[in-house]
């Protein structure tokens, strides 16, 4: 498995990543699919803000995952603050994908400089939650029916890792 930087040419695959938690799970509170067009200005936002995304290729070449971070919120005062998302494609999840894109990601996240990640999970998703504990990511909270998708109230739960990287300046 190698994990790298994404490209133009990974833009089909990571929308087809995308669009099916889009239509399928809660991992994702949006009900709007992309298209490449759309993850092409969403990779050079990211890229131009010095934000990584990354992809995870199988030994077959093939893109089965895709990982990235940005801002948490747009105030001075959480330059140190990002938010991550990891998405696997659906034949492959449950292997270890998402946890080798994760170690990857925290990895950018230090060398970048940045102090806490925060990841914000669909309360159900037991697996992300459990993942994210694994690689010391500690509870912080829930909130309680504050999305809604496929016809009812999705809870949200909160998870930070502090690194130990970044200085308050």
């Amino acid at each position: 498995m190698l994990i790298r930087a994404a490209i133009q040419d990974d833009l089909s695959v990571i929308c087809e990543i995308y669009n099916d938690a889009v239509a399928n799970t809660t991992a994702i509170w949006n009900e709007t699919l992309v298209d490449v067009a759309n993850r092409t200005a969403w990779l050079k936002a990211r890229v131009d803000a010095g934000y990584p995304v990354l992809v995870a290729v199988s030994d077959e070449g093939d893109v089965v995952g895709y990982a990235s971070f940005g801002d948490w919120r747009a105030f001075d005062g959480y330059r140190h603050t990002v938010e991550h998302s990891v998405y696997v494609h659906k034949d492959r999840r449950g292997g270890g994908i998402g946890r080798k894109l994760m170690v990857a990601l925290i990895a950018e996240a230090e060398r970048l400089g940045k102090h806490v990640m925060i990841a914000g999970i669909e309360s159900e998703n037991t697996a992300s939650i459990r993942l994210h504990a694994q690689l010391g990511f500690v509870d912080t909270g829930r909130m309680r029916e504050v999305g809604t998708k496929f016809g009812r109230w999705l809870d949200l739960t909160f998870m930070q890792l502090v690194l130990p990287t970044g200085s308050p300046r």
